[in-house]
């Protein structure tokens, strides 16, 4: 059943003729459940740590700038300003080739993955320069930390990150009925924008068992949650108070005790039948089909049922089931994943992308996945990237795929690989005979390699 070709193809990041895959699934799950490695070889900022303090400094010296005038302070203000906002840009850039880099060199390609699983169901996409230069701390705070733990943790550390909040205008919400309201006289309403997130998308599903009066009492009860100096806090005076009724069950009451009471529904609404069934789904669909076998998906979903949604029981439960190593390869690689994978086929050394500038970085990255039709980090809707593969197969897009395939592997390796080397260690026996004898016949190594890059063989895992 275990296949250690299709280990590193369908659940990790792609072959690599350096980095040795694991030997069965107890060492993938053990990797998965040790030191996080790449993490801590390629560190990213983080929004708590790293971007607020920053954040904070710039935001302080917009405030000094836009007084206008000429004095001694505005001038170094404005000095300053344009020296951080530099800084900020560059760190934004520098992200991709950090991201990058822990695909295609990670020993432990599985925990990549789910990273990007995560995020994407946890879609976050940041507003404004320093937004977008930071995004990449959602992922390192809410996401990579809870990967193997229960998913109730990980929905609270999403749900609650400043960058959510502030992406679906949540800090904007203020109960009408709250102190603050009261006191100000003024009318205040109630954003239902994270309520209706997180019970679509992030839990129970587009076709869960929830209403309308669902979302709004979810929204009342959500009030509260908000962002002070770029840190998250349940603030009382901002909350509706009351008792609010949710899927059928009682939650809420004094202001005082608001983020008591929203925890209980995060336990509660994380363990739901329905949000683990809806989980196991999504799992299937992202590694091993559009249309995946039922009894994978009733398999994961029993095991995360069973544990009360503990998340590593259910990759054990996937990757045990006899039909998560089938061996066609049926997805399409999205862009981003198709360039990580390549990058690692190719075995790029870690100082190319390290000393990269932000220039070089966006002709070899940021600029092709756009025209691939997966902007960095930027997808339309809270709903994230589709998983269809229809979606990623079209002109322009395949197009994007061959352009980048034929011209980015001479920018990222000094000397290319012999494609009938690449073709045996890119793709293993999943590479078909046509492409072996298109790799041997290649007149140019450039050529070679984009053909088995740009192969349909390699866009699938």
């Amino acid at each position: 059943m275990f296949d250690p070709v299709l280990a590193e193809i369908r659940f990790g990041t792609g072959l690599s003729p350096s980095q040795k895959g694991p030997a069965d699934t107890g060492e993938m799950l053990d990797r998965l459940t040790g030191p996080d490695r790449a993490a801590d070889r390629w560190p990213l900022p983080k929004f708590e740590a790293d971007a607020v303090p920053q954040l904070r400094e710039y935001y302080q010296m917009r405030r000094v700038t836009k007084k206008g005038g000429n004095s001694p302070e505005v001038e170094a203000a404005n000095k300053a300003y344009k020296q951080l906002k530099r800084q900020v840009r560059e760190a934004g850039a520098r992200q991709i080739a950090m991201q990058v880099l822990r695909g295609a060199l990670t020993e432990d390609g599985l925990r990549e993955r789910l990273t990007w699983f995560w995020n994407d169901h946890f879609t976050v996409v940041g507003r404004g320069l320093t937004g977008r230069s930071y995004i990449t701390g959602f992922a390192e705070e809410a996401i990579r930390p809870h990967l193997t733990g229960r998913f109730a943790d990980m929905l609270w550390a999403a749900a609650s990150h400043p960058l959510m909040l502030q992406y679906l205008d949540q800090h904007r919400s203020i109960g009408p009925n709250s102190n603050v309201a009261k006191k100000s006289g003024r009318p205040y309403g109630i954003n239902e924008n994270l309520a209706r997130e997180m019970l679509e998308l992030h839990t129970l599903g587009v076709n869960g068992t929830y209403s309308q009066a669902d979302v709004t009492a979810l929204a009342r009860l959500l009030t509260g949650m908000t962002v002070v100096e770029l840190r998250f806090k349940v603030d009382p005076k901002y909350a509706e108070p009351g008792i609010q009724t949710i899927l059928g069950q009682a939650y809420g009451g004094p202001p005082r005790d608001r983020e008591a009471d929203l925890r209980v529904f995060i336990e509660d609404l994380a363990s739901h039948p329905q949000t683990l069934r809806h989980i196991a789904w999504k799992l299937a669909v992202h590694f091993i089909s559009d249309t995946p076998d039922p009894g994978l998906v009733e398999h994961i979903s029993a095991a995360l049922i069973g544990s009360g949604g503990e998340l590593l029981e259910g990759y054990r439960a996937m990757l045990n089931h006899p039909a998560a190593w089938a061996a066609e390869l049926e997805n399409v690689k999205p862009p981003f994943d198709f360039v990580v994978s390549a990058t690692r086929a190719l075995d790029v050394h870690p100082a190319m992308l390290e000393r990269m500038n932000a220039k070089s970085l966006d002709t070899i990255f940021y600029a092709p996945l756009r025209l691939m039709g997966q902007g960095w980090m930027t997808p339309l809707g809270p709903d994230g990237w589709p998983e269809a593969d229809s979606r990623w197969v079209t002109p322009q897009g395949l197009a994007g795929r061959i352009q980048w395939a034929m011209t980015a592997p001479q920018a990222l390796t000094t000397r290319l690989p012999d494609p009938r080397v690449l073709v045996e260690t890119a793709l293993g026996v999943q590479a078909p005979q046509s492409l072996r004898f298109a790799a041997e016949a290649a007149e140019t190594d450039w050529e070679g390699v984009g053909i088995i890059l740009s192969s349909p063989a390699f866009q699938r895992r």
